[in-house]
C-alpha cells in the first residue's frame, strides 16, 4: 500500500471520528442551548418565536421573578438540594472510601462473600428500592423530613466497589505497614495517610454521588409531601405540572431549570483535575 493511500485512509478515519463526535456533541448541547436561549426571553417571545431564535433579553428579570415567586420558595428548594447533594454525597463518599479500603487492605472471614453481596447491590435498580425504603422510613417515622433523603443516600454499593479499586491503585501495603511500625493506629492511619492518598478517588465518588443526589427526583417524589422540603427538581416538576392551568409558570420552570444546571457545571469544572486523575486509578501500577 502506498504512502498516499495510507495517508488518505488515516484522514478518512479521522474525519469519520470527528463527524461522529460533532454529532454527539451537538445532540448533547442542543437541549442546553435551547434552555439558555429560552430563559432569556419574555413570555411573549417565548411562545411567539422559534425555539432557537433570540428575543428581547430578559434573563435577569426572569431570574429575579423565579427567586421572588411564592415568597422565594425556589431559593428554599435550591438550598434543600445543596443539603441533600453536598452533605449526603460527602458522607456517602467517606463511607464508601472507608469500606473500599477495608475490603482491599484487611483480611477477615467471609470478606469476598460479603463483597459479592455489595456487588449484588449494584445490580438492583434504585427505583426498585424506593418503595421498600419508603415503607422502612414510614416505620421509622422519618418520612417528610430531611432524613428521608439523606439516610438512603449514604449507601452506595457502586461507590464501595470503586473505592476498592482506588485503594488498590493508590495505597501500597508498604505505606500502611510503615505507619503501623511508627505506632499509628488504624483510625489515625486512615485519616492522616490513606484519606489524602485517596483524594482523587474520593472526589470522583463525590461527583458521581453529587450528580445522582441532585437528580434524585423519584425518591423525593415518594418521600416528601411538604413543599418546603422539596429539592429543586421536584419543585420544578410541580411548576411544570401547573402550566396547564397557569401558562405563566412555564417561563419560571424554564429559567429555574437553567439555574439548577449551574451548580453541576461548577462542581465538574472546579473538581475536574481530581476526577480525571481518579478515573485512571488502577490502570497503571
Amino acid at each position: 500500500m502506498s504512502t498516499r493511500s495510507v495517508s488518505r485512509s488515516g484522514w478518512s478515519s479521522k474525519a469519520a471520528v470527528n463527524t461522529v463526535l460533532f454529532v454527539l456533541a451537538a445532540y448533547t448541547l442542543m437541549p442546553v442551548s435551547w434552555l439558555l436561549i429560552a430563559a432569556t426571553k419574555n413570555r411573549r417571545d417565548l411562545f411567539g418565536t422559534n425555539g432557537f431564535s433570540l428575543g428581547d433579553f430578559n434573563l435577569f428579570s426572569n431570574i429575579q421573578e423565579v427567586f421572588s415567586h411564592s415568597d422565594g420558595i425556589y431559593g428554599r428548594w435550591l438550598l434543600n438540594t445543596l443539603l441533600y447533594a453536598v452533605v449526603g454525597s460527602a458522607l456517602s463518599s467517606l463511607i464508601s472510601v472507608a469500606a473500599g479500603y477495608a475490603f482491599d487492605k484487611y483480611g477477615f472471614a467471609g470478606k469476598e462473600k460479603l463483597f459479592g453481596v455489595v456487588l449484588a447491590g449494584v445490580l438492583v435498580p434504585g427505583a426498585v428500592l424506593t418503595l421498600p425504603m419508603y415503607l422502612l422510613a414510614s416505620e421509622a417515622g422519618i418520612t417528610d423530613t430531611y432524613w428521608a433523603l439523606l439516610i438512603p443516600s449514604l449507601v452506595n454499593p457502586f461507590g464501595v466497589y470503586l473505592a476498592r479499586v482506588f485503594s488498590e491503585g493508590y495505597v501500597p501495603y508498604e505505606v500502611i505497614e510503615a505507619a503501623r511500625v511508627d505506632g499509628a493506629g488504624e483510625v489515625r492511619t486512615f485519616r492522616s495517610i490513606v484519606l489524602p492518598m485517596l483524594a482523587p478517588g474520593f472526589t470522583t465518588l463525590f461527583l458521581f454521588s453529587f450528580t445522582a443526589s441532585w437528580n434524585n427526583f423519584y425518591g423525593a417524589l415518594v418521600m416528601l409531601n411538604d413543599r418546603k422540603l422539596y429539592p429543586v427538581n421536584l419543585g420544578l416538576h410541580m411548576w411544570n405540572v401547573s402550566t396547564t392551568e397557569s401558562p405563566e409558570m412555564y417561563a419560571l420552570a424554564i429559567t429555574g431549570s437553567l439555574i439548577a444546571v449551574v451548580p453541576l457545571v461548577i462542581a465538574f469544572l472546579g473538581l475536574q483535575r481530581f476526577w480525571r486523575s481518579g478515573l485512571t486509578a488502577g490502570a497503571v501500577k
